[in-house]
């Protein structure tokens, strides 16, 4: 009987273990597709059937950080031998780098819009997890009045989908000037991300005996001393888990990055798609900004794994 179980759990670890794979294999596929799609010369990325071995290129690349215009003819043996080897790629691919009068070479919008997110997701994750902590700990240490209805109100901000209060938003920024700004981002992101960060970090926090800080105020630390060295070292886990869940939600926004911004403060999400354009589109320069787009947030992600992994089990959201 024992061996008839024993071989059930090693069928069942089996079944277990490849549907993980398999599950896997389901989310990595499209990453792989736009790493690899990223890294192709453009002949090659709409091939039917999908060309899997291929030589790599970086013009996809150069592409996205400059600006371009179709070459009309095919440039001298003079001109070829003179450009840089980066330049010749986009040659071969029968278009030119704009330069300008001084023949300095013209940038593309990417740069611009990469670091506005990364300046707005920066710092409202930092305003969001800031302020979500200091609340969390006031409704999780203190007796507050009607507790149970100012969580669930600020709980509520999240039930409606961003697009819903776009427009609303929109017309009240075009008044106060906030329209295509970057503090205007920060405070709708950090609004939004506000009511998941309270609710997340007030479960950590009631995970932190109270013991600590009545011992801490015994000993004559005040009630924010006690808070800053006790309280926020023992919620480091919860902190970085919230930290990384706000910043993936302020990262990849397109809702109102689309309709309250144009171009001073326009950020890559909205930026990308629009490189599609009205012609032939080139994929692989949509595939190269997205894989770049994609690193900040993966490399985010993988520093703060361990404080992840350990916030999804403790510290859980309950009331």
């Amino acid at each position: 009987m024992a061996a008839v179980q024993t071989r059930s759990e090693r069928a069942l670890n089996r079944v277990a273990i490849a549907a993980v794979l398999i599950i896997t294999l389901i989310f990595l596929a499209p990453i792989y597709w736009i790493t690899s799609t990223a890294f192709k010369p453009r002949n090659l990325a709409t091939t039917i059937p999908p060309t899997v071995l291929f030589e790599p290129e970086l013009s996809p690349f150069v592409k996205l950080f400059t600006k371009r215009s179709q070459l009309r003819g095919a440039p001298t043996p003079e001109e070829y031998a003179a450009a840089p080897w980066w330049e010749r790629m986009v040659f071969d691919g029968g278009e030119k780098i704009v330069r300008s009068g001084r023949g300095e070479v013209q940038p593309s919008g990417y740069p611009n819009r990469f670091m506005n997110s990364l300046i707005v997701a920066i710092t409202s994750t930092v305003l969001a997890v800031g302020m979500g902590t200091f609340t969390a700990y006031g409704f999780s240490r203190f007796k507050v009045k009607g507790e149970a209805d100012l969580l669930f109100f600020i709980l509520s901000t999240r039930m409606l989908p961003p697009v819903v209060v776009a427009i609303p938003m929109f017309l009240m920024y075009r008044v106060v000037g906030l329209n295509d700004t970057h503090w205007g981002l920060i405070i709708l992101y950090t609004a939004f991300n506000l009511s998941f960060s309270v609710w997340l970090m007030k479960g950590f926090i009631d995970e932190i005996p109270k013991e600590y800080e009545e011992a801490a105020l015994v000993d004559g630390y005040t009630r924010m001393e006690a808070f800053f060295k006790i309280v926020i070292p023992e919620a480091a886990t919860g902190i970085a888990a919230t930290a990384v869940f706000c910043f993936i939600t302020a990262w990849n926004e397109y809702a109102f990055a689309l309709i309250m911004t144009n171009r001073r403060a326009q950020t890559a999400p909205p930026f990308i798609p629009s490189q599609v354009g009205s012609g032939l589109p080139d994929w692989t320069v949509i595939a190269s900004g997205t894989f770049l787009f994609l690193l900040p947030v993966a490399i985010f992600t993988f520093l703060l794994r361990n404080h992840l992994l350990r916030g999804m089990s403790f510290g859980a959201i309950r009331k």
